[in-house]
């Protein structure tokens, strides 16, 4: 017995899938600009960033804009975000959410973030200089980089990774 039906496009692409486009529509991206928006402002008061520094995170918008956005924000108002500056947000959250995993308390991921770091990435600068310096690559270079250390690469271990002690043959037991 034969198929006639049509093969749609994922079934005949080989290799990786492209995302649905329809994603980045205005209809999919005005429900997410208010709560990303009042998520931002949150992490951005626990991070101690200057307006400056928002704007600077949120692609540079004018104040006006900024604020407008704030205020709808805030009155849980409809209006819709840009794609770079949702992807800059997303940024955030990653950056945020990474602090989380690999601080035990979030002052000590502000402090981090606040601290020079001497990592070849940001040369002897606070991780936050390449978060606020305006540029998306910068927001998703540190996201990168704190993906990367949850991963085990780049940082020193910590207090915990050094009290461990390597399992010996001993100690594991099959069932």
């Amino acid at each position: 017995m034969s198929n006639n039906r049509e093969a749609t496009p994922a079934e005949t692409v080989s290799g990786p899938q492209r995302l649905d486009s329809s994603r980045f529509a205005p209809a999919n991206r005005r429900p997410r600009s208010a709560p990303a928006l009042r998520t931002f402002l949150a992490i951005a008061a626990l991070w101690g960033l200057t307006e400056e520094q928002r704007l600077l995170v949120l692609g540079y918008p004018s104040r006006s804009t900024y604020y407008n956005w704030c205020k709808r924000a805030r009155e849980h108002g409809a209006f819709t975000l840009d794609v770079d500056t949702l992807t800059r947000i997303s940024a955030v959250f990653g950056i945020h959410q990474a602090l989380g995993i690999l601080f035990p308390q979030e002052r000590l991921g502000v402090d981090w973030l606040r601290s020079p770091n001497n990592e070849v990435i940001f040369g002897g600068h606070p991780p936050l200089d390449l978060v606020t310096n305006g540029s998306q690559d910068g927001l998703l270079s540190v996201r990168r980089f704190l993906d990367g250390t949850r991963g085990g690469l780049y940082m020193q271990p910590n207090a915990i990774d050094e009290a461990f002690t390597p399992y010996d043959d001993t100690e594991i037991v099959f069932r």
